[in-house]
């Protein structure tokens, strides 16, 4: 019984880096012989405030309350059924420390821009890969989303 057990373990294991290993180069493109480097252009590295129009976002200190309130309801529709505001991850990311590992610019080029940011921003590459399911772009007018901003924020203890 543990023959059998360990030759379908193999067999499996066999058949998955078979499926895995196989390359499809694309016409016109030579790979050396005996080297192991990938044929598919890399993105770029990214830049901290993302791919978009917002390059600058003036923030509020102390926060402003009013956009916060906002920013809640906005994201009690449109976000929270996706991401919870703990780190835990739901469907997406958790929220909870989002503001100290990305840049305001960055957030807000993301929910305003999110699907030429997940096509060509290698930071929104790596959380596509994490959460295996793209962000549905929300329609978010700038005002909608610098408010939840402000919501995010709050959620980590800003003032």
């Amino acid at each position: 019984m543990k023959h059998k057990f360990l030759f379908a373990c193999a067999l499996i294991t066999g058949l998955f880096l078979a499926g895995c290993g196989g390359s499809q180069e694309k016409s016109g493109e030579e790979k050396t012989p005996g080297t192991t480097e990938s044929l598919v252009e890399k993105p770029a590295a990214a830049d901290p405030k993302g791919i978009g129009k917002f390059k600058s976002v003036e923030l509020t200190h102390p926060l402003d309350e009013a956009m916060v309130a906002k920013g809640k309801e906005i994201a009690g529709v449109k976000c929270t059924s996706c991401h919870k505001l703990t780190e835990e991850k739901l469907v997406g990311p958790g929220w909870k420390g989002v503001t100290d590992r990305r840049t305001p610019e960055w957030i807000m080029n993301f929910v305003t821009n999110v699907d030429e940011m997940l096509n060509k921003d290698s930071e929104a590459q790596a959380l596509l890969e994490l959460c295996m399911v793209r962000m549905p772009n929300q329609n978010l007018k700038d005002e909608e989303a610098r408010a939840i901003l402000e919501f995010m924020r709050k959620n980590d203890g800003k003032n």
